[in-house]
């Protein structure tokens, strides 16, 4: 026993300084961004100075996030096919983005989404509302990160439920988790702003794909590459047969004997396709990724580099799930996260146990995890960017100072920004702590595929939209998704939900809201549009010029 005590006690040592090691490289990457961040410029979109290859991979760092990587990864280890749903949801997203937003919006604002919301429109109520909006997406997708660093730091001090370390135990260590990923995120935008940001996601990216693909070509080697075995071994060790390799474990769920819980299930199912495709390109956090690059030809060309990278991922997400779900196993991935969101880096621990030791199951924990930690700080820190430029330049800019505060103090506003929105993420992420981190983002997509996107389109797209339309837009898609998601499974009367069974007041009875506040968002700016007589069609006619050729694309957008 005291052999395998100091065995574990050694694995844990090395697992935990190869993890802080990978964490110090991050931050070291930040104080050398700080170094070249002096204008707002600089701070709101890196000085627009990056290539193609590199701001592709800063967007894939983005997409694989704690949610693509765990989430996933998770989900498929514990629901088979369905997991895979989200894999081709966020891909197949990436094509709306391409082809409908990144070139006109590079093309057409500064820092934020609301500088070409506002470009033909009141500046003040639009800029505001596409504050509260960006805040709104940006927390829900913060929660999913924090939850998964949460599971990650238990993971990595070895603990399980009703195990001590240090004096923690596993709900205890999850904690102290999502307050450490809130203090160095706050510490990530306050030193590197978008261009120690960047270059964060960049080395992230590399670690995390690098990792991914050895763990996979682990994995497979196990099966003599041979992908039908391993898919075989995993439906048989799932208890679930033939069905964990078929849709409907998880979404689209047939009850027998009930028809109309059948039919919400499978609505729930098209619902949650829906968000994750149209979400994309309102995501807050995305979208300033286009400006950090110098034209529209280059913008596109990272989606490109992005879509090359984010595909490959996937790929190794579904041998990662199903791999977890024949090699783990069921109970031990929920026996450490009920949710599943640590089957990627447990199987690394078994896998590379199994190839060499102890020894090497520790590093290839350290390795997976402090990747997946990466992802998690680089995404996080990128969510906070995203929320407080816009409330700085947004909100505090434009509307509190009429366009009249210098750069140092937009800058200064939006580093203080960033320190409550970290307070406000750390403690909602602490009642979220159960929830899959998967479905968390996939609540994100909706809201944004709600409030954003509908009226960022009529924007670009329809001369008759205006000041009226965009408010009715973008207040009535936040209403309507975050109303549903209140009332729904997501936030009361299930064992996971954030209230817990004891609290049930929820009438909605899909999971994510996204079929039905999709297109109540569409219809609200619709009908505001026509319930106002404003239009300006020169405004439109300079937008549709600057759009679609980036003609004056460099002067601000602060009228």
């Amino acid at each position: 026993m005291d052999i395998l005590a100091q065995a574990e006690g050694s694995g844990r040592t090395l697992t935990m300084v190869l993890f802080l090691a990978t964490v110090a490289v991050t931050i070291g990457i930040t104080i050398w961004g700080h170094r070249y961040t002096r204008t707002a410029t600089d701070f709101h979109s890196g000085g627009r100075g990056f290539s193609a290859w590199q701001n592709g991979f800063a967007i894939a760092s983005d997409y694989m996030s704690a949610a693509s990587f765990l989430g996933i990864a998770g989900t498929i280890a514990l629901f088979g096919y369905d997991g895979f749903l989200y894999s081709i949801g966020f891909l197949v997203a990436w094509l709306v983005a391409l082809l409908l937003v990144a070139e006109m919006l590079r093309n057409t604002g500064r820092f934020t989404m609301a500088d070409v919301l506002s470009f033909r429109m009141r500046q003040r109520p639009v800029r505001t509302a596409a504050a509260v909006s960006t805040l709104s997406v940006s927390i829900f997708y913060l929660l999913a990160q924090m939850v998964g660093a949460g599971a990650l730091i238990a993971l990595l001090l070895g603990i399980k439920e009703g195990e001590t370390f240090l004096g923690m135990d596993a709900a205890t260590a999850k904690i102290v988790g999502i307050v450490f990923v809130g203090l160095i995120m706050t510490l990530y935008v306050a030193l590197g702003g978008m261009k120690g940001n960047t270059w964060v996601q960049i080395f992230q990216a590399c670690v995390l794909v690098g990792g991914a693909a050895v763990l996979t070509i682990m994995v497979l080697g196990q099966y003599g590459f041979n992908v039908s075995n391993l898919l075989e071994d995993a439906a048989t060790a799932s208890g679930q047969g033939a069905a964990f390799l078929e849709p409907g474990l998880r979404y689209g769920v047939e009850v027998p004997g009930d028809a109309v819980q059948t039919m919400w299930n499978k609505l729930d199912l098209l619902s949650l396709g829906i968000a994750l495709v149209l979400g994309t390109a309102g995501l807050p956090h995305v979208l300033i990724r286009f400006y950090t690059v110098p034209d529209a030809r280059v913008a596109r060309k990272s989606i490109n580099w992005g879509i090359g990278l984010i595909g490959a991922f996937y790929l190794m997400t579904l041998v990662l799930g199903f791999g977890a779900a024949a090699i783990v196993g069921y109970e031990a991935i929920t026996a450490q996260d009920k949710a599943g969101n640590t089957a990627a880096p447990q199987l690394a621990e078994v896998v590379g146990g199994d190839v060499g030791g102890s020894t090497l199951g520790s590093v290839m924990l350290a390795v997976i995890a402090s990747a997946a930690f990466a992802a998690i700080l680089s995404t996080v820190s990128g969510l906070v960017i995203a929320s407080s430029s816009s409330l700085a330049h947004d909100l505090y800019n434009s509307v509190l100072r009429r366009g009249q505060a210098s750069e140092r103090q937009e800058v200064g506003f939006a580093k203080l920004a960033s320190i409550g929105i970290g307070v406000v993420a750390i403690v909602l992420a602490i009642f979220a702590q159960n929830l899959n981190v998967a479905f968390l983002v996939g609540l994100a997509f909706a809201v944004a595929a709600s409030a954003n996107l509908p009226t960022l389109l009529l924007s670009l797209f329809w001369k008759r939209f205006n000041t009226s339309g965009a408010l009715w837009g973008i207040y009535g898609g936040l209403i309507a998704s975050l109303t549903l998601v209140v009332f729904s499974p997501v936030f009361s009367g299930a064992e996971n939900s954030l209230l817990g069974e004891g609290v049930d007041i929820a009438w909605f009875p899909m999971s994510n809201p996204g079929l039905v506040s999709i297109p109540l968002g569409l219809l609200c700016a619709v009908v505001g549009t026509l319930t106002s007589d404003e239009s300006d069609s020169e405004k439109f006619a300079t937008l549709q010029v600057r759009a679609l050729t980036g003609a004056g694309s460099e002067r601000a957008v602060n009228h």
